[in-house]
């Protein structure tokens, strides 16, 4: 098996029964904000664009490149489809012409031509991509591949059972705007920023350690920034409260805790793996390493003049003139916020918008979505839960295009400051990732099924909820408890087990509730780091 780093998410895997193309992205996403990393605009579309099938994980536009895929991808091939709950990508490739599909199912082995055979894991929840992310197995009848991607896989054993493997490739680095973009003091900025370039490798290292590959491909982030705007965003100097890290510092830190089988994967590393667990890299010249993070400030300069006329035509396509914004959004969102009633239930407040014009001579507009009242209106004073000040042209080209997904559209760009009263609310951010009736009757369904959770499981001396009330994450795989809080390390979220309070955010609780472990031996355990010091404090 051969395989093609194309940059940033993106492989070439090529098999003798076919070849496979996963995620290709080239173009500027996010208003322009997003940049592949290194830069990939050297590669050949012609060869990739030949490729036999082609995997889009999901509609992230760091991963799905609807004008590459016009330009350079042959119709022809086959679309490996992710189970999704809903069918926006498929509904998104066959808009560009894509009419071959295979539609597969979450964990299920697809056999293809020959020996060639996919697995394709899906991950559902609302806060997951743009309503779904997906990892895809490959098996060549030789040769066992993991592209995890950026996908955060709850049901790890079908991954386990389909090894061993010979090759994982997964991100490292996220996809994020917290907490450059909160109006914090910068000193809490900068704690929380070392916590989360800390915890997102840490994440990363548990999946290199779960799935146990053979061989390690770091890939999948970070983007870098080269609007001016945004410029200061880039890890120049390899800082620790930095959440966009890069390849080498993942890899330093992989060598740290004795990972040595990980390895450099840029924009034309080409990887053999052999069916006797050989493998060779070819990798891309030393002159090109050098240039890329021997003086990062000096190659982010280059790419960013070459880049020039892509960032001036960005933001001349943003939309110029004004139009009544709160009659628009008020005939788009009061009927979702109608019948939006586990998510209003857990807003709980209201979310301003504070759209700021381009020009002096205009004045700000302040729009306040109510999830009390479930209606939009100019705001008035009212206390605001969150409050999300933007310029106006983003606002008029996410309401004329009726933009169903505003969390990964205008958050990913990081073009916009926030504020917030109280932790994190999830389900401010799934209602603006779900703006359209389709998503939203999928996403109240979601939550409608998690507030009927039945499953449980021992955490010492409690007995609590077997699946994280974050994301449904099986705590007796991905759960551990030191000194009464119970930490879920897929995702970091924890819990006061005494109470069942979530330490992470606010809108989360715990089903928990104290009983010695003379009580229920049948249930599945979470481990236990040392006895729970807040042990008989209360039940929840």
């Amino acid at each position: 098996m051969r395989i093609i780093s194309t940059g940033h998410a993106g492989l070439l895997v090529e098999t003798r029964e076919g070849s496979v193309l996963c995620d290709p992205w080239f173009n500027p996403a996010y208003y322009g904000s997003w940049f592949p990393f290194p830069d990939n605009s050297g590669l050949d579309p012609s060869v990739l664009g030949k490729a036999d099938y082609l995997y889009i994980s999901h509609l992230h536009r760091d991963h799905f490149d609807p004008e590459w895929l016009r330009r350079h991808m042959s119709k022809r091939a086959t679309v490996l489809l992710p189970d999704y709950p809903v069918p926006d990508l498929r509904d998104a490739l066959e808009e560009i012409g894509f009419r071959s599909f295979i539609v597969t199912r979450d964990n299920e082995i697809t056999e293809l031509d020959g020996d060639l055979r996919v697995m394709i894991t899906t991950v559902a929840s609302p806060a997951d991509g743009e309503i779904g992310d997906s990892a895809i197995a490959l098996d060549d009848g030789q040769v066992r591949i993991f592209n995890q991607n950026d996908a955060r896989p709850i049901a790890s054993r079908p991954i386990e059972a389909f090894g061993p493997l010979s090759g994982h490739f997964l991100q490292y680095s996220g996809a994020i705007w917290f907490p450059m973009v909160y109006e914090f003091p910068d000193r809490m900025k900068s704690t929380l920023g070392r916590r989360k370039r800390k915890n997102g490798m840490s994440r990363a290292l548990q999946y290199i350690n779960q799935y146990g590959a053979a061989q390690v491909f770091p890939f999948a982030g970070p983007p870098c920034f080269l609007d001016d705007d945004l410029f200061h965003l880039n890890d120049f100097a390899n800082s620790d409260d930095n959440t966009f890290p890069d390849q080498m510092a993942f890899l330093d830190f992989l060598t740290e805790q004795g990972v040595q089988n990980a390895h450099l994967f840029l924009p034309g590393t080409v990887v053999e793996l052999g069916r006797d667990g050989s493998f060779a890299i070819e990798q891309v010249p030393q002159d090109v390493i050098d240039d890329i993070y021997q003086d990062r400030t000096r190659y982010m300069r280059a790419y960013q003049a070459r880049s020039r006329p892509k960032l001036d035509a960005e933001r001349a396509s943003w939309p110029s003139d004004t139009s009544d914004l709160l009659a628009q959004l008020k005939e788009w969102i009061e009927p979702l916020l109608a019948h939006a009633d586990h998510i209003c239930a857990g807003v709980n407040g209201r979310v301003l918008f504070d759209v700021r014009p381009d020009g002096a001579e205009q004045q700000p507009e302040h729009i306040v979505f109510d999830f009390l009242d479930r209606r939009v209106k100019h705001w008035a004073g009212e206390d605001c839960r969150y409050a999300f000040r933007v310029a106006r042209p983003l606002v008029e080209d996410l309401v004329r295009t009726r933009e169903q997904d505003w969390v990964n559209h205008l958050f990913l760009s990081c073009r916009f400051a926030a504020q917030r009263k109280g932790a994190y609310n999830e389900y401010v951010f799934s209602f603006l990732q779900a703006m359209s009736p389709r998503r939203l009757e999928y996403v109240e369904r979601y939550y409608a099924e998690q507030n009927e959770e039945a499953e449980f499981a021992r955490a010492g001396e409690f007995i609590v909820q077997r699946h994280c009330p974050h994301l449904g994450a099986d705590l007796e795989r991905f759960g551990v408890v030191s000194r009464g809080v119970l930490t879920c390390q897929l995702h970091g979220w924890q819990f006061d087990l005494a109470t069942g309070n979530c330490l992470t955010s606010d809108d989360r609780k715990l089903v928990a509730r104290f009983e010695p472990a003379s009580g229920r031996c049948d249930l599945p355990s979470i481990s236990v780091l040392d006895q729970p010091a807040t042990a008989g404090r209360g039940d929840a």
